[in-house]
């Protein structure tokens, strides 16, 4: 089974909601969708789901295009990040209303929802009440009642978003597991780049409507095509700096420089833009190697047994996220480090020109 968009666009009140994308999903595949809010998840999933019809291109099912078809006629799923089960049923009754829908027989019915129940570990709450159980559990219940049907394509629109850290945590490890035995198409939105890569599979990554990248997921994070896939692909975004190249070094700022060697050093000279991830700058210079930048703390935050500090660097807002508790003083000056094997370089329109080293290396 494949879902394949060609040339699907969206257009809404002349504003377009999603540029015409083409997308080719596998059957038993984890498809994750990562962007900010309004970047075209939602919208991307309706198409799916026939909630919604393109303005141009086709929507193609196992080879049969089905741009027209509406969302009743197709065998989809869809689970929200709001609890919808029915309160007045019990959790049973919940997993069995799909199927009953389908006219399975009693015999059918009841092998389906304890063998999904069980999967969902749930099986012991089967005689409850949704309002009677935890928000994890009620989710649990929601993911089951989509599981039962055996839809080819089950569509997950941010369903851990309403959920506390520890159960989204045991849920997120969970559903890889669940989805890899049922051999469905999973399509999962989220905005959140560490649920990503925690899902695995694969990811599009989307930024205003577009498609900016799709592929393996550890790929995608690890060389991603442009500034804006990194930048979405990064919590808190990736930090930029302007850098030119020249001869065999890069120039960067505060007069520091790095030797441009493998394929940094088959780039023409000229300007580009230094990319590195929050978490690869440092407070202590770890190799002789390091990059060290003069900057003033703008604003400290501390989150359990890391600090994020944000950081002014000649205009240039910077984030960086420390291991450990620090003690800083606001406004003071801070000398931060960063290794250039951690540096990606864009050039000036925003495609990546060269990966991070350590990125070739994992």
């Amino acid at each position: 089974m494949t879902l394949v968009f060609e040339g699907v666009s969206k257009i809404v009140n002349g504003r377009t909601h999603i540029h015409p994308t083409d997308l080719t999903l596998q059957n038993g595949t984890m498809n994750v969708l990562l962007g900010p809010t309004s970047s075209g998840k939602t919208s991307l999933m309706r198409l799916m789901a026939g909630l919604d019809v393109p303005n141009t291109g086709r929507i193609l099912w196992n080879g049969e295009d089905v741009t027209g078809v509406r969302v009743q006629d197709r065998k989809i799923a869809m689970v929200y990040q709001q609890f919808i089960n029915y309160p007045s049923m019990t959790v049973y009754e919940n997993i069995a209303s799909p199927m009953r829908l389908l006219g399975k027989s009693a015999a059918e019915i009841d092998t389906a929802v304890k063998k999904t129940a069980d999967l969902m570990q749930i099986s012991d709450m089967l005689d409850r009440k949704p309002l009677e159980l935890s928000g994890g559990q009620q989710q649990r219940c929601a993911l089951a009642r989509a599981l039962v049907k055996n839809a080819g394509l089950v569509l997950l629109d941010e369903p851990l978003a309403n959920l506390d850290y520890k159960l989204r945590e045991e849920l997120r490890a969970e559903i890889p597991k669940i989805f890899a035995e049922a051999g469905s198409i999973f399509v999962y939105a989220t905005t959140e780049p560490e649920e990503a890569l925690l899902l695995g599979g694969n990811t599009a990554t989307l930024w205003q409507g577009r498609v900016t990248q799709f592929g393996l997921t550890p790929s995608v994070y690890r060389q991603p095509v442009d500034a804006t896939t990194a930048r979405v692909f990064s919590d808190p975004p990736m930090n930029f700096l302007k850098v030119t190249k020249s001869e065999n070094k890069l120039m960067f700022g505060d007069g520091q420089s790095a030797r441009a060697s493998g394929t940094l050093g088959d780039l023409a000279d000229g300007a580009y833009t230094a990319g590195f991830r929050p978490n690869h700058l440092e407070l202590e210079r770890k190799s002789e190697d390091s990059l060290e930048f003069v900057t003033n703390l703008i604003v400290t935050e501390i989150t359990g047994s890391e600090t994020f500090v944000h950081l002014d660097h000649r205009g240039e807002r910077w984030v960086g996220l420390i291991k450990g508790v620090r003690d800083l003083t606001l406004g003071s000056t801070l000398q931060v480090y960063l290794n250039p094997s951690h540096v990606y370089i864009f050039s000036e329109d925003g495609a990546l020109v060269a990966p991070a080293s350590y990125a070739l290396a994992a």
